[in-house]
């Protein structure tokens, strides 16, 4: 049996960890808000500063799911924890950036072109964390929970023993970030099927 073990939000105010607010944010700050939350948490990753925001929500994302769970690297062998994201509009955030820089300046930002992909998020969250393990981004028209049981069964039943999931949906300031941690060894959480996955996401 899996569970989902610790779950985390962050939206375009706040951020919370299994229901319980770890930071609001802080309006006067002339940081945005991953960095505020990047500082919040005290993390020395300095490539974090030059990621797109996608890869910035997954990589804080996957922080604050690891802080709630400090066995989770030492519980897994490196290729045993895959990655399973979604969103509904791919990497659209840097493109429009991307295409901006070259109308702006008639030559396109190589920094912004680095990340015109979506799955650039799940090798920067494999390369912080030397996870070498399935992964898997796909984009839907709408978030879908079935699909997160249906594949996340699938990885489990081929060789994964967790699976660190959820939908990283990030659009012209808008924020909406769901993650998820499944487990087979552990009968700590609840069931990992469709119903816990509406419930714990809340949309």
């Amino acid at each position: 049996m899996s569970f989902i073990t610790v779950y985390c939000h962050i939206d375009e105010n706040s951020c919370s960890v299994n229901g319980e607010t770890v930071l609001q944010k802080n309006e006067e700050s002339s940081d945005s808000w991953f960095k505020q939350l990047y500082k919040e948490l005290a993390i020395e990753y300095p490539k974090f500063y030059k990621m797109d925001m996608l890869s910035q929500a997954g990589f804080i994302g996957s922080e604050l799911i690891k802080r709630a769970n400090p066995d989770l690297i030492s519980n897994y062998n490196d290729d045993e924890i895959a990655l399973l994201f979604a969103n509904s509009e791919s990497s659209a955030d840097t493109d429009i950036r991307f295409k901006e820089s070259y109308l702006d300046k008639k030559t396109p930002s190589p920094s912004l072109f680095v990340y015109t992909l979506p799955n650039i998020v799940l090798g920067e969250i494999a390369i912080r964390n030397k996870w070498f393990g399935e992964n898997m981004f796909a984009v839907l028209p709408k978030f879908t929970p079935d699909f997160f049981v249906q594949y996340g069964m699938v990885l489990l039943t081929t060789g994964s023993k967790a699976v660190l999931a959820g939908w990283l949906g990030i659009l012209e300031g808008r924020v909406e970030v769901f993650l998820f941690l499944v487990e087979t060894e552990s009968n700590k959480g609840e069931p990992f099927d469709i119903e816990n996955i509406i419930k714990y996401a809340g949309f």
